[in-house]
């Protein structure tokens, strides 16, 4: 049905009301729909009508290998604790959990260690479920892991990580020589939740100085991407992984978009789309950036953000990511904010003390509807 057969405020009161899986395959049919559902007021909305749990796991750590996570919401302030799981103790009463990778269809990937045994599981944080997924390879330590939903109904997931074979941090990485310089070797691994299991791919080769930065994976138009920088050629890099394909891509930033132009530079989603987080070198500065084009894919400048009102009474504050289209996600010492730039207006959160430096922040909204984790 044509969009325009309806006024936005219909379509407001539609969508609002529309399970979270009917309302993202709206976000499909046309560009005024997707834009609608990613403003703040609809967000707001639509999470308190269907009692979407939206917001952010904050992990944390009370000392070493002890992980505590908390749910942060502006939008969820009437769910009960019940929902919103303040915590991961549901899956190990006596054993720390951490959290390993989320998807914004609110699965989490989380991991268990104790005594050298790991465990993994698959957990949906809303209804509580959880199932634990066979281990992959010993033999080498995790560098980095991403996940991403391919279908809901059956659900299937797929969950990669890149391997690093150095045995620890006093041991260098053994590297490589070519033709055309050192490379890093990376074993590669996928787990397929319709077999269950893992399967080795081929490795994955990188240039001895391409370094990954401490971020996660971010989520966008079927693939996950890394943040990498070249130590020698002093540029920045996109890693990314076709799920569906199975297959490595590298893209270099355009030198204007590169970390030595700005105080730092952040991998992000946009409305659906990937995007770039440039902090200005003052710091009071943001500038948003938007991959646009299918076949030439182009750097555009979507957000120019003024930090300077905000940065005066917060300490130590970095912009983490976009909650809608017109918040953003910042964290500051003992304290995280969201703060609308179109209004000027910002809702802060403190933090509890040993959340002070968050270990890592994962977005996740999801339904309280129970789903079949392991086929």
């Amino acid at each position: 049905m044509a969009s325009h057969i309806f006024n936005k405020d219909v379509l407001f009161e539609i969508f609002s009301r529309a399970e979270l899986k009917t309302m993202r395959k709206c976000r499909v049919l046309s560009k005024e729909y997707k834009d609608l559902t990613y403003e703040s007021s609809f967000m707001q909305s639509h999470s308190q009508r269907t009692r979407t749990m939206v917001g952010y796991l904050i992990q944390g750590s009370r000392r070493i290998n002890r992980f505590d996570s908390l749910f942060l919401s502006i939008d969820n302030m009437d769910i009960d604790r019940k929902l919103t799981l303040n915590n991961l103790d549901f899956l190990s009463k006596r054993e720390p959990v951490k959290i390993l990778a989320t998807v914004y269809e609110g699965l989490v990937l989380c991991g268990t260690s104790q005594f050298g045994r790991d465990q993994f599981y698959i957990c949906k944080p809303s209804t509580q479920q959880s199932e634990i997924i066979p281990g992959p390879n010993r033999r080498y330590f995790t560098t980095k892991m991403g996940m991403l939903v391919l279908g809901s109904n059956p659900l299937r997931f797929k969950i990669v990580r890149l391997s690093d074979s150095g045995h620890d941090d006093l041991e260098p990485t053994p590297r490589y020589s070519m033709s055309d310089g050192y490379y890093r070797r990376y074993h590669c691994e996928i787990f397929d939740s319709k077999s269950w299991e893992w399967k080795q791919l081929d490795d994955l080769m990188l240039s001895y100085y391409e370094l990954f930065n401490n971020k996660p994976a971010v989520s966008a138009c079927g693939s996950l991407h890394w943040l990498t920088y070249h130590v020698e050629r002093q540029n920045n890099n996109v890693l990314s992984f076709d799920v569906d394909r199975e297959s490595w891509a590298m893209t270099s930033l355009p030198n204007f978009l590169c970390r030595n132009n700005w105080h730092s530079i952040n991998l992000t989603t946009c409305q659906g789309s990937l995007g770039l987080i440039c902090i200005g070198k003052d710091l009071n500065s943001v500038d948003v950036w938007v991959l646009r084009g299918c076949f030439r894919q182009i750097w555009m400048k979507k957000h120019t953000v003024n930090l300077e009102s905000l940065n005066e009474g917060t300490t130590h504050a970095r912009v983490d990511s976009f909650y809608n289209a017109d918040t953003l996600f910042i964290i500051g010492l003992w304290t995280a904010i969201f703060y609308n730039f179109k209004t000027g207006e910002s809702k802060s959160i403190e933090l509890p003390v040993n959340y002070q430096m968050p270990e890592s922040v994962y977005f996740i909204q999801s339904d309280s509807e129970f789903v079949t984790l392991k086929p």
